[in-house]
């Protein structure tokens, strides 16, 4: 009698090499019982390694191409034109996409909206601020600096200010667990498991963390932590690295490295944050004879120009654009109805694309179980 787990790898090969698998077939082919194959299922299901289909299984669905029509707004046209203000720590990458949500939703609601660049620091984040409230912005969209004493102090005084304030992608720390301001937010570190159980469900055991400094790779590394834990994935030798940006000084003896510590410990597959860091592993790799994916499958986070890489890599997408209108929405509300509304803390689901940098499954081993249905 085969135990749980290895019932669970037979599973997972089957689906991986036929794609949909009736529950039937496996009872037959594993010499279950349909009610044991039913809750290997389960298990397997709960962990995002497989997608229920009527009367058996297949790989998970992702995400493919982007949607053609963009998020409408909820607002319709307010009364009186409204100036919104917004302050983002930068201009370039992930937030330019975001920007366009929230200036959409404005727009539709026949409103205007006031856009000032900061720079990851909570001095200028409220001087950036300041010289919105002076303009006579009625409501506030910010992305401040959160760590350290100061950005306490920032949420502390954003939090006391006469219009309504929405953080984007941001919420207060643990000291500031009442601090009334609605947020808006991406669970990273929800998509970084989404990268993990996919490369799993592939059949990578062990799977490598690349992170380039920036607020989003905290969730995404805690992320990967969990569904590592989770999955009972391997961790010793397994890179958990944090690199320079891709064409910083330094970045290529970095990604070296990572790639000779994937090489010493036969690590198969990694997620790199952000994309140009994975498009910069991948070159590495080229230059060291390390195929992509044969060799290495990589998955990035953040899919801002993943799919022009060559190989396209596969890549977490945040959904920048509704997460602005979804902002905006929140403020605008806030400014039309002057009830007593509860705070809003609401988060959103990254989505997996999946292209051609984690096509293939890691090496077999001799002591990988057979797969169902024997050898293709």
């Amino acid at each position: 009698m085969r135990l749980a787990a290895q019932r669970r790898e037979l599973i997972l090969a089957a689906v991986r090499d036929r794609g949909t698998v009736r529950l039937s077939d496996l009872a037959a082919e594993l010499g279950a019982s349909p009610v044991t194959v039913r809750r290997d299922v389960t298990a397997l299901a709960d962990r995002g390694l497989v997608t229920r289909v009527h009367g058996g299984i297949s790989v998970p669905l992702r995400a493919g191409g982007r949607d053609a029509d963009q998020p409408r707004s909820t607002v319709g046209p307010l009364p009186a034109p409204v100036l919104v203000g917004m302050v983002v720590p930068s201009v370039n990458f992930y937030w330019p996409a975001v920007v366009h949500g929230a200036q959409s939703v404005v727009a539709a609601a026949g409103s205007r909206m006031a856009l000032r660049g900061s720079a990851y620091d909570p001095a200028e984040d409220r001087r950036q601020v300041g010289r919105l409230l002076e303009r006579g912005v009625q409501a506030l969209l910010v992305a401040p600096s959160t760590t350290g004493r100061a950005g306490t102090e920032l949420l502390r005084w954003l939090g006391g200010l006469p219009v309504p304030v929405v953080l984007v992608e941001r919420v207060p720390p643990p000291e500031l667990p009442t601090l009334a301001l609605d947020a808006a937010t991406t669970d990273h570190t929800l998509g970084a498991g989404l990268a993990v159980r996919h490369l799993a469900a592939l059949g990578h055991r062990r799977v490598g963390l690349v992170v380039r400094p920036s607020p989003t790779g905290q969730p995404v590394r805690r992320g990967w932590a969990i569904a590592v834990r989770e999955l009972d994935l391997e961790t010793a030798g397994v890179p958990d690295l944090d690199v320079p940006s891709y064409g910083e000084a330094g970045w290529t003896a970095a990604f070296d490295e990572v790639l000779t510590i994937c090489q010493a410990h036969a690590v198969g597959a990694l997620l790199v944050h952000s994309d140009r860091e994975a498009i910069g592993v991948v070159e590495r790799a080229r230059d060291r004879g390390i195929a992509v994916p044969n060799q290495l499958a990589v998955v990035s986070y953040d899919d801002e120009v993943a799919s022009a890489s060559d190989p396209a890599l596969s890549a977490v997408r945040p959904d920048k654009y509704r997460l602005g209108a979804l902002a905006a929405e929140l403020a605008l509300a806030r400014v039309a109805d002057t009830t007593d509304l509860p705070v809003h803390r609401v988060s959103l689901w990254p989505r997996l694309v999946v292209r051609e940098s984690c096509g293939a499954r890691p090496p077999s081993t001799d002591d990988r179980p057979a797969r169902v249905g024997g050898a293709r």
